[in-house]
């Protein structure tokens, strides 16, 4: 048998998406743009970084070759490889939405083919009996925020109210999700916690995907900030998923990062957490170090998208493509003869677009073992490509949606 390793760079698109039109996003290109700040010095930032975007590794894993593939253009200031190792190509999306939790099924092999709910994006976001019910329920003295929002922005706004008042900050954004912002001592992280389990079974009939605690820490809005105590409550996913198949084989699926909150905690065999995306590669490299054969290790390296993209910050998601790039060199170290990497995105998130939101982009494919010739995979259809890869590759049955490129 064989090991995997499945990374997703969330949110690390690269542009190209057929219907990108349909989603408002026609001519976002994540990297493409990030690149072309880069080249222009414009995402120069002291004590950061400086020039042309620099992803050696990746590039030697083909990631200029399937950028041009995706997109029709070469990222600005990113020579050519003399030489790709591995497999190599770009995927489109086949849900409906470009969300984290569609993504990230669909990377698993299973589509999301139905549309989510959404709350309105014109006035209040909740509905005067939806916030009745949580504050009865929770014995809440009412909410702040009811809006969409940017979640750094709406707790700078209402933290201070939210410490007085005891009310938790509501916000939603173009996602399917219900996001609930508390401070961490004055609040409570259990109470929190306890108050998004109460949301999500309130929302259940509304078809949303996610409910989000969003800890924070802090007096003023100058010193507020999320800490690492996320979590994510999800539906679960329309039917099995790669994951649900390896476990059902008999294999360990790790799940490192907030991939287990993704998947509702179905088909995971290990739940590892970490706290950025420096530790959540020191969190994967220590997992691979005692990985089985037949196991799969699937990470999430939530800061580009968390940290940057949304944030719209270039230079700092710039800096922390640089930074993984380097660490890929410690996974190689840590590969035995039959394992296999794929390097992916769930979607996009283009820092230079408009909006705070996520954007419809094709993603990358970058897969590497030793032994597997270097090869262009071209443009595939769907991301479940990728999920039916891993299922080849580690010699589970195919499932329904997606056919291996090995």
């Amino acid at each position: 048998m064989a090991r995997a390793f499945l990374f997703v760079l969330d949110s690390f698109g690269i542009g190209g998406a057929p219907d990108a039109e349909h989603y408002n996003d026609l001519g976002a290109n994540t990297l493409g743009h990030i690149a072309e700040f880069c080249a222009a010095g414009a995402a120069d930032r002291a004590g950061l970084r400086k020039g042309p975007l620099r992803l050696p590794n990746m590039s030697a894993l083909g990631l200029v070759h399937v950028a041009k593939l995706a997109s029709g253009d070469l990222p600005a200031g990113m020579p050519m490889p003399e030489r790709v190792f591995g497999l190599h190509g770009a995927a489109s999306e086949v849900s409906r939405g470009k969300d984290t939790p569609s993504g990230h099924w669909e990377i698993a092999g299973t589509p999301v083919m139905f549309d989510w709910g959404y709350f309105p994006a014109d006035g209040e976001a909740f509905s005067p009996e939806l916030v009745e019910a949580i504050c009865r329920d929770n014995g809440l003295p009412g909410i702040l925020g009811n809006c969409h929002a940017s979640g750094t922005e709406i707790i700078a706004r209402f933290g201070e109210e939210h410490i007085r008042s005891g009310k938790p900050i509501c916000y939603t954004s173009t996602d399917s999700v219900f996001q609930i912002a508390a401070h961490e001592i004055h609040f409570g992280l259990d109470r929190l916690i306890a108050l998004c389990e109460s949301v999500r079974r309130l929302i259940d009939p509304l078809n949303i995907g996610r409910v989000i605690a969003r800890p924070f820490l802090g007096e003023t809005p100058e010193t507020f900030e999320r800490t690492g105590n996320r979590r994510d409550f999800s539906v679960l996913p329309p039917e099995p998923t790669l994951l649900d198949r390896l476990v059902e084989a008999g294999r360990t699926v790790h799940a490192v990062g907030k991939i287990g909150d993704i998947f509702a905690h179905q088909g995971i065999s290990r739940v590892i957490k970490a706290n950025g995306n420096e530790a959540l590669m020191d969190a994967t490299l220590a997992t691979i170090e005692t990985a089985q054969d037949g196991d799969l290790v699937f990470t999430n390296f939530v800061d580009f998208d968390m940290l940057y993209g949304h944030r719209r910050d270039v230079p700092g998601y710039a800096a922390a493509l640089e930074a993984l790039d380097r660490r890929l060199l410690d996974v190689h170290r840590r590969m035995k003869p039959g394992d296999l990497m794929v390097l992916t995105a769930d979607h996009g998130c283009d820092p230079t677009w408009r909006g705070t939101d996520h954007t419809r982009e094709r993603v990358p494919i970058m897969a590497y073992g030793p032994g597997i010739p270097a090869r262009m995979v071209g443009i595939r259809d769907t991301y479940a490509d990728i999920g039916e890869t891993v299922a080849a590759h580690l010699g589970i049955a195919p499932g329904r949606h997606g056919r291996s490129f090995l």
